[in-house]
């Protein structure tokens, strides 16, 4: 078999890239090859159409394996994950009630949000702590209180070398949520939880949150660059405390978020362990161990929406995969209806599920680093590799995470991404699917947005709102008013343009969820309207192809006469606009500003 696969690959001659281009553009009929065919990717570096062994055969990290020193092909020889769920433990004999529950349907790591007054031996009654992973989430002033308990119930149960674990000690979450850096002492704080862990083999106490900065619109080589620099500066800060970076790296752990760029994420994780072992290293470890990378990964809230929230699953499904293929530690998968409501049962299995598929039925936990050898994948981490490094050195440079930090650059700097992300959702330069594009055009929110807090964080703070909340107010608006506008496609002419246009345009002005009417087409202008009005539109939209408005747009200004809002589908054109057409949509147009104008316009 081998032999004849041989055979007939000699039957084709070795391609060169350059020729591989050069066909390339001769197809592309004079077209600019860069532009049409490369990728420029929010971390600043390009994606190539094609790549092949080449382009990644200087790669140094080729030659490690997976569970080998600098662990970009994963810290593990398996590809393992422990699936995880959050818990609300305000109630602790109910909570713990759940967590049996969930612990007999997949669920094999528990998130429990709690308080230093919480009953922790009540709470984790009949759980073993040799096989549960257990990840104690707390603020950040009752994280010593809250490991104290817990290294006493582990120590009880003897599980001292099996017990897997952590205690969410995030102190500078409250300035990313404030603006203000938390009143306590930090560094002693760490210090103590150290020392409270030591008994506890694989106790981690001292967290890098980059999850709040992923669900606040950071672009993903932000999230990384940051993520190292906040986890340097446990280790520079503790080390010049006396402690052993051996001691501070084993007590680190990731959390951090999972965007929807599927492969650009699979190479932020593999990127991640490669350049965090290399920093861990600069600290003389014991042992390379030492430079192992632990990460949670959780599916974003800030790609999910409240409107057709099913899609959610798709979007969660696929960042979800791309972490497990990227060889995570550990997975939590939002559940769909998060973005709305506190999640019920339901949602809660099918999160569950969700990655109980990525196991069972795709067998992703069978093979370590799957995505190993791609030139594509092996090409982004290197890409993604660069882009977070010099992030990275560029807070270091400026005083290390947590001054840029207290100065308000990372908040900035995300923020203004997320900004940037905002206008491009606005423009549909970035797609929210159900939201800003292709929406359900009967849908109703039936109240589920009506609970969700739309203010925005307070000045020097991260980003709280959600990609989709400004096309989700604009369409909750819709739903409040008197009466939902109609628009009219007014179709008519060259039947390819017609049709196109009035699929674009109905898409268009459903996003802010105004009813639709669609037609096949009129023979003139003047039935068009008429049908229009017969139906009550406050809104025509004109259909058609750009030669063909030469005649239709002056006819229907005329014929139209005020008493509906003309839309012509294409592009902006300074003649109609001396007739009075004021507006035109297109693949140009701010879709959210000119619903807004619209809603102002039409909303009573």
């Amino acid at each position: 078999m081998a032999e004849n696969f041989e055979k007939l690959f000699d039957q084709f001659s070795p391609v060169s890239p350059e020729e591989w281009r050069a066909k390339a553009e001769v197809d592309l009929k004079g077209a600019d090859f860069d532009k049409k065919m490369v990728w420029r990717t929010n971390e600043g570096f390009n994606v190539q159409p094609l790549y092949r062994g080449v382009d990644i055969e200087n790669f140094k990290t080729l030659d490690s394996l997976p569970g080998e020193y600098p662990f970009v092909r994963g810290t593990k020889v398996d590809n393992d994950w422990a699936v995880r769920q959050n818990i609300d433990c305000s109630d602790v004999q109910a909570a713990n009630a759940k967590a049996h529950e969930v612990l007999n349907k997949g669920i094999t790591d528990l998130g429990l949000q709690v308080n230093g007054d919480t009953d922790l031996a009540a709470l984790l009654n009949g759980i073993d702590l040799s096989k549960v992973q257990i990840d104690l989430m707390c603020c950040p002033k009752c994280a010593a209180k809250v490991a104290t308990k817990l290294v006493e119930l582990v120590k009880a149960a003897g599980a001292e070398e099996s017990f897997v674990g952590s205690v969410n000690f995030d102190p500078f979450k409250h300035f990313f949520k404030h603006g203000a850096p938390l009143a306590a002492d930090i560094k002693a704080l760490a210090i103590e939880l150290i020392k409270i862990a030591e008994p506890v083999k694989n106790l981690r106490v001292l967290s890098v949150d980059s999850l709040l900065l992923n669900n606040a619109g950071a672009y993903i080589y932000q999230e990384l660059g940051y993520a190292l620099a906040w986890g340097n500066e446990w280790l520079a800060q503790l080390t010049e405390a006396g402690v052993s970076a051996t001691e501070v790296a084993r007590r680190i752990k990731f959390n951090m978020g999972i965007s929807t760029v599927y492969f650009m994420e699979i190479a932020k994780f593999r990127a991640a362990r490669m350049l965090w072992a290399q920093i861990v290293k600069q600290y003389n470890p014991e042992c390379d161990c030492a430079c192992k990378m632990v990460v949670n990964a959780e599916t974003t809230a800030f790609t999910a929406t409240a409107f057709d929230p099913y899609v959610n699953l798709l979007r969660s499904q696929t960042q979800s995969m791309s972490a497990a293929l990227a060889g995570v530690d550990s997975i939590v998968v939002l559940p769909f209806d998060k973005a709305y409501k506190t999640p019920d049962d339901f949602s809660e299995r099918i999160a569950r599920n969700q990655q109980i598929l990525l196991k069972e039925e795709s067998h992703l936990d069978k093979v370590v680093d799957p995505a190993g050898g791609s030139y594509y994948i092996e090409t982004l981490t290197m890409s993604m590799a660069q882009e977070a490094w010099k992030l990275f050195l560029d807070v270091e440079d400026n005083g290390g995470f947590e001054a840029q930090l207290n100065a308000g650059k990372i908040t900035e700097a995300v923020n203004a991404s997320a900004k940037a992300r905002f206008d491009k959702v606005a423009k549909r330069r970035e797609q929210l699917l159900g939201t800003n594009q292709f929406p359900n055009f009967t849908e109703n929110s039936e109240h589920r947005a009506d609970n969700v807090d739309y203010t925005p964080a307070p000045d020097g703070a991260l980003n709280s709102l959600r990609l989709a909340s400004e096309f989700e107010q604009v369409r909750l608006a819709t739903e409040r008013a008197a009466a939902t506008p109609k628009v009219f496609m007014l179709t008519i002419g060259n039947l390819t343009m017609r049709l196109a246009r009035a699929q674009f345009s109905s898409n268009f002005f459903a996003c802010a969820g105004y009813q639709i009417i669609d037609n096949n087409g009129f023979e003139t202008v003047q039935a068009g309207i008429d049908a229009a009005l017969d139906k009550g539109a406050e809104i025509v939209v004109l259909c058609s192809s750009d030669d063909e408005y030469a005649q239709y747009a002056p006819e229907a200004v005329k014929y139209l006469d005020g008493r509906a809002t003309l839309v012509v589908a294409g592009p902006e054109n300074e003649e109609f606009k001396a007739l009075g057409i004021n507006y035109f949509i297109n693949v140009r147009s701010n879709v959210l500003a000119t619903l807004k104008e619209f809603n102002a316009k039409l909303l009573k």
